[in-house]
């Protein structure tokens, strides 16, 4: 279990053609939100496989992994912190669970948050106080605001839609489309469970949301009821 086996097995899966197309899916070039991640070309199943065959991989080495340059190896280091938290008793969870926001600038892109953190994060604080949320909803880091608001998918999945709805309010005028095609995302789940709870909060702030975001959150209404909204007839 080291990290040269794991870079070694992740470059086994590497494709030049692939990176290219995954810096400019990513927005890895200068000035746009992932600016300066190196990709290696490795696909997420892929990913799952390396992650899945080193999920043993001692802690500290984890966490060197999650500081790496190479997006597929932090994202390595996610999964299998994913898996070590499904995995682990009350202790282990909640070492995982600190570690993870220790190292949260280091879970830098998209696909990085929304593939860890209602697993950790949002699984974890379930039955606990939610403060460390609404924190995260009010930092200066984008990354942190968009854990804050995936995070809450746990809950919705159980049907608790009170803190998702809070820091949507939270984030409803954020700078960052990333926050609002997030936030759309999250309502968009609220209203596949409850479309009457959903659309109590779109008739408070849908005239003034961000375009995407209400988008987003409106994705699976009627044709009908989808064109009331954009039009600010509904």
């Amino acid at each position: 279990m080291t990290l040269g086996g794991i870079q070694k097995e992740l470059q086994r899966y590497a494709s030049p053609a692939k990176a290219k197309i995954l810096r400019g899916f990513f927005k890895a070039e200068p000035g746009e939100y992932g600016e300066g991640d190196i990709f290696i070309g490795v696909q997420v199943p892929a990913v799952r496989e390396v992650a899945n065959e080193f999920q043993d991989l001692p802690m500290a080495k984890i966490v060197r992994l999650l500081k790496s340059k190479i997006h597929e190896e932090r994202l390595t280091a996610l999964l299998i912190l994913v898996i070590r938290f499904a995995k682990g008793n009350e202790a282990e969870r909640a070492r995982v669970f600190k570690l993870y926001l220790q190292h949260a600038r280091h879970i830098n892109n998209w696909d990085l948050v929304d593939l860890s953190a209602a697993k950790i994060v949002g699984t974890f604080l379930a039955d606990r106080p939610k403060d460390v949320l609404y924190r995260l909803a009010n930092s200066s880091s984008l990354w942190e605001r968009r854990i804050a608001i995936v995070s809450t998918f746990h809950f919705i999945r159980q049907n608790k839609f009170a803190d998702t709805l809070k820091i949507a309010k939270i984030l409803l005028y954020d700078k960052e489309d990333l926050i609002h095609k997030a936030v759309g995302w999250m309502l968009r789940e609220v209203g596949k469970r409850d479309q009457i709870c959903e659309e109590r909060f779109l008739a408070k702030h849908y005239k003034g949301m961000p375009r995407t975001m209400l988008r987003y959150a409106i994705e699976r209404f009627s044709e009908s009821k989808r064109q009331a909204y954009l039009q600010g007839k509904a």
